[in-house]
């Protein structure tokens, strides 16, 4: 028994579209399935053969081969087509029905995409970055075309159904026995292609831009923290959500102090008179000068702590402290007078290094172990 011809089943014209001709099978379909016609032989086989003029007619490729050269276009015995499993031309029709969601490729909105984020690095200084402030940063992104609003076709007009792949955005190739899905050559996938494309986007649908942004920049942050701006990031795809602009934070070099964490290190250079007679000097700190009490005989190297002197981190309850560390400084451009004053103190110490001198009697005495007698 001949086939009926497929636009026939479905009694549509040669011309219909993709949605006219999904409509035609709903509604055959809601009238003559199984389901609902339990025991009715002549419902399930015009069910079938709506079901088999669908999976020809809906795939852009089979419509193709079936318009030029009929059923044998499409038979698989004839190395054309290949078959579609129900399931799929049943979740095409009634997906939306029963809360099925469309794959990938089958429709324009299943290639709706969320805008890439974007990563701006900004510099601030340690000040800054310690009690919070807020700038403007200047960010180049690609925004959703004013003009088209996103489409990428030119106002007034509407992308158009991709006649290669009928608007399913992929294709089916076959080759011997196999058949391969692949996205459609001239669509790219989305399953639309525009006509008359936008002078302004040239039908990207999106536009290099600049634009201006206010950052508030939290007091704490640390080499490394991002802020995230939600939404600032490249426009999407296809009337996408936008991605979102994360702003890195880069600590700019300091004069003075190395942040480490929520604590502050700075080298403090001391003299060889007030590190050894002892004395008070002024240290400077993010809040201002403070005093610092150095005792006799401190040695370089020494590291003094000057409690709740650091940087309150974004996460923490206490600020952190400041370590200064000692560094004795030898005198220079010394006046004769000067140098006739160390003179003589260096006579004065002469045998009694172990005395005045621990450290260095201490390592000259581990010398001469190390070398015998």
């Amino acid at each position: 028994m001949s086939k009926r011809d497929y636009y026939e089943v479905l009694g549509l014209a040669k011309s219909a579209t993709e949605d006219e001709i999904k409509k035609a099978f709903k509604k055959l379909a809601m009238k003559h399935h199984p389901d609902r016609n339990q025991g009715d032989k002549a419902s399930e086989e015009k069910f079938k053969e709506a079901k088999e003029a669908y999976e020809v007619l809906s795939d852009g490729n089979k419509r193709a081969a079936y318009d030029q050269y009929g059923h044998a276009g499409v038979d698989p015995s004839m190395g054309g087509g290949g078959h579609r499993d129900f399931s799929d031309a049943f979740s095409d029709i009634f997906g939306d029905i029963f809360g099925g969601g469309g794959g990938g490729g089958r429709g324009g909105r299943s290639n709706v995409y969320r805008g890439a984020d974007l990563r701006y690095n900004l510099e601030v200084s340690l000040e800054e970055a310690a009690r919070g402030t807020e700038t403007k940063i200047r960010v180049p992104v690609l925004t959703e075309c004013e003009h088209c609003h996103g489409s990428g076709a030119k106002p007034g007009t509407q992308p158009v159904t991709c006649s290669t792949c009928g608007g399913h955005g992929q294709v089916r190739m076959q080759q011997g026995f196999f058949s391969i899905q692949q996205a459609c050559p001239r669509c790219h996938g989305s399953g639309k292609v525009i006509a008359d494309p936008c002078g302004h986007c040239h039908g990207e649908g999106r536009v290099k831009k600049h634009k201006t942004l206010s950052v508030r920049i939290p007091s704490g942050v640390d080499e490394g923290d991002r802020i995230r701006l939600s939404g600032e990031g490249e426009a999407g795809i296809n009337g996408g959500p936008p991605g979102d602009l994360y702003v890195q934070i880069h600590l700019k070099p300091h004069a003075v102090f190395q942040r480490d964490h929520d604590d502050l290190h700075c080298e403090l250079p001391v003299s060889i008179t007030i590190a050894a007679l002892g004395g008070v000097i002024e240290i400077p700190t993010l809040d201002g000068s403070a005093s610092l009490k150095i005792p006799a005989e401190t040695q370089t190297g020494k590291v003094f702590r000057l409690r709740g002197k650091g940087v309150k981190g974004v996460r923490s309850q206490h600020p952190g402290d400041l370590m200064a560390h000692i560094v004795l400084e030898t005198p220079v451009n010394l006046t004769e007078r000067q140098k006739e004053l160390l003179r003589e103190f260096e006579t004065c110490c002469t045998g009694h290094e172990g005395k005045h001198n621990p450290r260095a009697k201490s390592f000259m005495d581990k010398v001469k172990e190390f070398f015998g007698p």
